[in-house]
């Protein structure tokens, strides 16, 4: 039997690393009119409320590893939802929890729900928008998940990812502090890592171009990606590609590329006279 402590790290006391991850994840879609961008914002007010954030962000904890000590979540007027977790990576005794957490049990009496995680929290907003000239609409998931010990939220990218419909990605991974083995020698970092993309599956990679920009001296890891094909029944609100000209679908085609590429880039690209 292959002995799995053979190669692991002794430590001195708790492992002090900080890893966090920041996840974007932005939706495009082709609003043509001004009642289908207000339609449009509604429906992802109503997909990506609240309650499901909450659900999602569980099983980002489960899948970590982790264990849930508090939750708080708010809805938004006109728009938008955020939810917090606060984690510990190992499940704390009852008698230890502060009386101000809920561990996740949520009640109908309460107005907001905020999630901790012991050392370690996640944390989820959304932001949905509308541009009013080109009849596209955008909604943008903000997630963060800082982990501290041996838990690791790059394990929890593909579910992420799965969980919205992730046309243009952005991510930023961290490892920050030092944590000492029994020798007194200092790590600053306790994994192999060259890339973001090492944690995403090969299917999910296929679906995208990636740009990444790392600082290997200072464990910063950023990934970039965005979708290649344009598959137009996922873009339109309200109306089917089987109803459109071919210039018409052409034309939309090109102002959804145009947004994402912006975004992807994060540049603003000038109107061609």
């Amino acid at each position: 039997m292959k002995d799995v402590n053979k190669n692991k790290l002794k430590l001195y006391g708790f492992n002090n690393l900080t890893k966090s991850l920041s996840f974007n994840i932005y939706d495009i879609c082709y609003t043509k009119t001004e009642e289908d961008r207000k339609r449009y914002i509604e429906y992802i007010d109503e997909q990506y409320n609240s309650e499901r954030l909450t659900n999602i962000l569980k099983e980002v904890t489960s899948t970590i590893g982790a264990n849930v000590l508090n939750i708080a979540k708010q809805d938004y007027d006109p728009q938008g939802a955020s939810v917090t977790l606060l984690i510990s990576e190992e499940e704390v005794p009852l008698y230890v929890i502060d009386p101000s957490c809920n561990r996740g049990i949520l009640t109908p009496i309460r107005d907001n729900i905020v999630g901790h995680l012991d050392k370690s929290h996640v944390t989820v907003h959304t932001y949905p928008e509308s541009h009013p000239q080109n009849d596209i609409s955008t909604f943008r998931v903000d997630i963060d998940v800082s982990t501290c010990g041996e838990i690791s939220p790059l394990k929890a990218l593909d579910f992420l990812i799965d969980s919205f419909d992730s046309d243009i990605i952005t991510m930023d991974y961290r490892v920050r502090g030092f944590t000492r083995d029994v020798d007194g020698t200092k790590h600053f970092i306790d994994h192999k890592i060259n890339s973001v993309q090492n944690y995403i599956s090969k299917d999910t990679l296929k679906m995208y171009n990636l740009i990444d920009m790392n600082i290997y001296q200072s464990n910063i890891f950023h990934t970039k990606m965005k979708v290649k094909d344009i598959i137009l029944d996922n873009y339109l609100f309200e109306i089917q590609e089987q109803d459109l000209t071919e210039e018409e679908r052409n034309h939309i085609i090109s102002k959804l590329d145009r947004e994402m590429t912006e975004i992807f880039y994060g540049i603003n690209i000038p109107d061609i006279l």
